[in-house]
């Protein structure tokens, strides 16, 4: 019998009708039986990083990230590309993880999406590096660009993109793969 794999989802956007978090949600929905999501929405309430702040067990809300990540056996990041590059809520809260240790080795699905023509590419390439830097098991071949992501889900959250469907299962099926192994 399958063990259940828990998988922390991120979404990057701070937007109540964000179409990445509106896309992390349909992917939960998507996701094989096996994959128990915990989605971590409090971006907002991680301090600005600083160093001199990361001593001990660092503030309560880091704490309560580091948690949930140690407990993840993978994490789901879907996210915007703001200013060619990731909302600074998401790199804040990765800057939080460089020292200390959660993220290494854990198996990582990143998904970038944008309504441009690039699908966010600078955001994914940006995310990418900093999660490489902290050793994270990026699995790359269920990773990607989503472009024109508004013209591939409606506004009540559901893909409606058959290949973009198809895409996201996919993915999601090679996490489940790579964390129950």
């Amino acid at each position: 019998m399958e063990r259940n794999m828990n998988i922390l989802a991120i979404s990057g956007s701070l937007r109540k009708q964000s179409a990445n978090t509106m896309l992390m949600q349909a992917m939960i929905e998507l996701a094989p039986a096996t994959l128990n999501f915990q989605v971590y929405d409090q971006l907002n309430d991680l301090p600005h990083f600083n160093p001199d702040f990361d001593v001990d067990d660092g503030p309560v809300s880091v704490q309560h990230f580091r948690t949930q990540l140690k407990q993840a056996d993978g994490v789901l990041i879907c996210t915007p590309e703001y200013g060619n590059g990731i909302p600074g809520v998401l790199k804040n809260a990765l800057d939080w993880i460089v020292s200390s240790g959660e993220w290494v080795n854990k198996p990582t699905v990143v998904i970038a999406a944008s309504p441009s023509p690039l699908g966010g590419n600078q955001a994914h390439t940006s995310i990418l590096l900093t999660l490489n830097m902290i050793n994270a098991h990026i699995l790359d071949d269920a990773s990607f660009t989503i472009p024109y992501i508004t013209m591939k889900i409606n506004k009540q959250g559901a893909i409606t993109d058959p290949d973009t469907k198809k895409a996201l299962q996919n993915s999601l099926l090679r996490l489940a793969g790579v964390c129950s192994t």
